[in-house]
């Protein structure tokens, strides 16, 4: 018998998030998507002022807003497939690209087609926190991944927070081109910070992507959003918003119709009707819808002018520092949301945090008059949310497969987005018929306030009544927990087999 030296041990990869590099990662994440939020937002003080700036009307300024929500909500669930076709961090990188693009664009043009243009491609960021997601996923061990995505999920909140009073800070003391240098330098940082750090994902689905698919999609949403977002101000009975509406409902109908039928589709609908997974996205569009109304209607409440007898007045800084509370509470809620959905389950999370976004809006109703109670009853608001929004991205992963997480959750963060734009739609028809005149101009009063809260508080209800109803969530504690988790894995892969 031959003798034979010991065999040499076989060269092992370094394990997944061990290293300096990997330690990053979750900051690093957790940056680009408080950027993204930033990018979102810093463009609201300018608002007022740009007409005067830009040369251009009231109408054709709003689509700096408008074009960024309809390219975002395109643009993440295609984005998402994407990722998990071709590499998350790939493409991850490349939005991060096209936002930095985008504010290089606003810094050196006061032309509004460019900015609009440019505002476009900053929409490419909404895929920011989907796709992070789902690296976090791949990347951390069980033990760090809840706490993780609850940060990641709460970024949102926390970049519109800081968002506004930095703008308004450099709008009031600097020229508006500065605000777009500062968030392309840290575009630009949050790039080379992903490509540094962020470990590109070995969990790919491979296959075609599915072309015809996006295009149906991109037709679909951009009428339904636009008709949502325009029926203000071009009359919801008028023939372009009725077009615009009966123009989705057919292509989405045709959509829908064919990715059944695709063997590759760009969604996966056939997970998305799944009780778990589409009761997720119910929730998601109903907490976006809820959640949103906060930011909208406490700007407003607070600068509207003391004549009306309820108004504080308050600059753009001060209004910017009123919300900060909020995004600070956001920081610290998103451990506490992990914590509950690892030992209550994430639907018991997301029901909580929609019935404690329903209890911020009873503050509000309560005392909207003094700036104590509006800061108190808009940081129970921000609480609710950060709980709400930290488990819906944890249902998720629960319930699609790994190779599917970022476009699951794509559909997630769109349905979010949606819900964001009927509320904005809603809350507008609601003050422009609850006005009266300060000074010869038609303000809302406080009734119309009121009542927009109120009808943001029912919606969350439906929230915490539609997180309620999601069926498998088993306990997270115990050996019963245990045995529930491992018979739902063996039934969710028996069914994708």
């Amino acid at each position: 018998m031959d003798q034979q030296g010991p065999i040499p041990p076989r060269p092992t990869s370094p394990p997944r998030g061990a290293g300096p590099r990997a330690r990053l990662t979750v900051p690093v994440l957790a940056m680009c998507g408080t950027l993204m939020a930033v990018m979102q937002t810093v463009v609201v003080p300018l608002l007022p002022d740009l007409p005067r700036l830009t040369g251009s009307s009231a109408g054709a300024v709003s689509w700096m807003v408008t074009a960024t929500l309809l390219s975002g909500a395109v643009l993440t669930p295609v984005l998402g497939r994407a990722g998990d076709m071709y590499g998350k961090r790939r493409v991850l990188t490349a939005s991060l690209a096209l936002m930095t693009l985008g504010s290089v664009m606003c810094a050196l043009s006061s032309d509004i087609t460019v900015l609009i243009a440019a505002r476009a491609l900053q929409g490419a960021a909404a895929s920011v926190v989907p796709l992070s997601i789902s690296i976090l996923r791949d990347e951390l061990p069980p033990e760090r991944r809840g706490s993780a995505v609850a940060m990641m999920s709460s970024t949102v909140g926390i970049g519109a927070a800081l968002g506004l009073p930095l703008a308004a800070m450099v709008v009031q003391y600097a020229d508006w081109h500065t605000m777009f240098w500062m968030t392309s330098a840290l575009g630009a940082l949050g790039v080379a910070a992903v490509w540094w750090a962020v470990r590109e994902s070995p969990v790919r689905q491979p296959g075609r992507f599915d072309v015809w698919g996006a295009l149906g999609l991109a037709v679909g949403l951009v009428s339904l959003l636009l008709g949502v977002s325009q029926g203000g101000q071009w009359g919801w009975g008028s023939p372009r918003v009725l077009g615009l509406f009966l123009g989705s409902a057919a292509v989405l109908t045709l959509w829908w119709w064919r990715q059944l039928r695709t063997e590759q589709p760009l969604v996966d609908l056939r997970l998305v009707t799944r009780p778990r997974v589409g009761l997720s996205h119910v929730a998601a569009l109903l907490t976006g819808f809820a959640f949103y109304a906060n930011s909208l209607v406490t700007a407003q409440l607070v600068q509207a002018p003391e004549a009306t007898g309820y108004g504080l007045g308050l600059s753009i800084v001060a209004t910017g520092l009123c919300l900060l509370p909020g995004g600070v509470t956001m920081l610290l809620f998103s451990p506490l949301s992990a914590r509950i959905s690892t030992s209550r389950g994430p639907r018991v999370t997301l029901a909580l945090g929609a019935a404690v976004i329903a209890c911020g809006y009873a503050l509000r109703i309560a005392d909207s008059r003094d700036l104590w109670m509006i800061i108190l009853g808009a940081t129970v608001v921000s609480t609710g949310t950060t709980l709400a929004y930290s488990a819906l991205p944890t249902l998720i992963l629960r319930a699609v497969p790994a190779e599917q997480t970022a476009s699951a959750n794509g559909v997630n963060v769109l349905m979010r987005t949606i819900g964001q734009a009927a509320s904005s739609a809603a809350v507008a028809a609601v003050l422009v018929h609850h006005t009266s005149p300060v000074g010869g101009v038609p303000v809302p009063t406080l009734h119309g306030y009121l009542l927009a809260f109120a009808m943001a508080g029912a919606v969350a209800l439906a929230a915490c009544a539609a997180a309620l109803t999601i069926p498998g969530d088993p306990a997270s504690d115990g050996p019963r927990g245990a045995k529930d988790r491992t018979r739902g894995a063996r039934d969710e892969a028996m069914e994708g087999a």
